[in-house]
């Protein structure tokens, strides 16, 4: 009987010490907008001639062959003890090119499955989220399509929302999205902007009135600042300054950051970003993060010396229409989360 009882204050002490070490583990989500991982084939549904070998850019097997183990690189660059648990990709051309990257590159021990997006986008670019089945078991996908009269001339990429558990047993809603471009103009292209965050704003809701007890990661290009319209008034993504943060709330984690994850003549900017419910930031949530535990990835080989306006800027693989040989235009973003169980 003594024995029964030593064994079980043992495996009691034991347990314990095991869950609150494992508490102090983090949850890593990354966010990558990987600037145009295209293949080299010509898709006749999709405006892809410019990334073919014969075309103005010169796109080739050995330039996509060099992207892919770039992308692998990074990736593995932000692992600790292990790859990140989450990562969303902006910017990929299809299934080939991620299964080039989970398969065949140096990240294919990493053993990531994905879900992506097939948005009408004309140059055929999506968003995709690559996740670790034993941290992140998956619930459902949904592809958000973005209708209305503006984007019949142009459409625009979807939103993914992806669910999963994880190993607490709670349940985690991720969204990947990759706002319109400026392209045109800050001004004239801030409306369809705004329509995205309008259909991304209602589909956060929705999620959030089902939930018992919601736990929410947005990420992706938001092609905006935390600040903008877009995001601070009809996303409603705050800077958290109440001690109470309420679980129906958007904060924005990447807010009041130094610097930037893009740069435009000599200027940085941060569009791209976390956001996470009120949930995320209660301490005494399962699942638990902080503005601090949020971050850009500044690697050394991430940036190059901006000759023109000076300081650093993105190593990114094209400049124009010149081959460049770099990673990408965008620096990428990770956060920690604390899951307590």
């Amino acid at each position: 009987m003594n024995k029964i009882c030593v064994f079980l204050c043992t495996f009691v002490v034991f347990v314990s010490f095991f869950s609150q070490a494992h508490a102090q583990e983090p949850f890593r989500v990354m966010h990558y907008n990987v600037e145009n991982l295209f293949d080299c084939r010509h898709d006749s549904l999709k405006q892809d001639e410019e990334f073919l070998p014969q075309a103005v850019r010169a796109w080739t097997w050995k330039k996509y062959y060099d992207k892919v183990a770039k992308i692998a690189k990074v990736i593995l660059a932000a692992s600790d003890e292990q790859v990140p648990d989450l990562v969303g990709l902006c910017e990929v051309e299809n299934a080939y090119c991620l299964d080039g990257l989970t398969k065949y590159s140096p990240l294919r021990d990493a053993a990531y499955r994905y879900v992506m997006t097939d948005s009408p986008d004309e140059r055929g670019i999506d968003v995709a989220l690559l996740y670790q089945p034993a941290t992140f078991r998956l619930i459902g996908s949904q592809c958000i399509r973005i209708f209305s009269e503006q984007t019949i001339h142009k459409p625009t990429r979807d939103l993914l929302h992806v669910s999963g558990r994880v190993i607490s047993g709670d349940t985690l809603d991720v969204f990947v999205c990759h706002f319109p471009s400026r392209f045109g103009g800050i001004r004239q292209s801030e409306p369809y902007r705004m329509l995205v965050a309008k259909v991304l704003r209602q589909a956060v809701d929705s999620l959030l009135a089902v939930r018992q007890n919601p736990y929410l990661v947005v990420m992706g290009d938001f092609n905006d600042s935390p600040f903008s319209r877009s995001v601070s008034e009809v996303l409603g993504a705050e800077v958290r300054t109440d001690k109470h943060p309420s679980p129906w709330k958007l904060y924005n984690l990447m807010a009041g950051k130094e610097e930037g994850t893009y740069r435009y003549k000599g200027e940085w900017e941060m569009f791209d970003q976390f956001l996470v419910n009120g949930n995320m930031l209660n301490f005494s949530s399962s699942l638990y993060t902080h503005p601090s535990k949020s971050y850009r990835l500044v690697f050394p080989f991430l940036l190059e010396e901006d000759e023109q306006y000076g300081g650093d800027t993105p190593f990114r693989t094209y400049k124009g229409m010149r081959y460049h040989g770099g990673y990408s235009d965008h620096l990428p973003i990770c956060l920690d989360i604390e899951i307590k169980y």
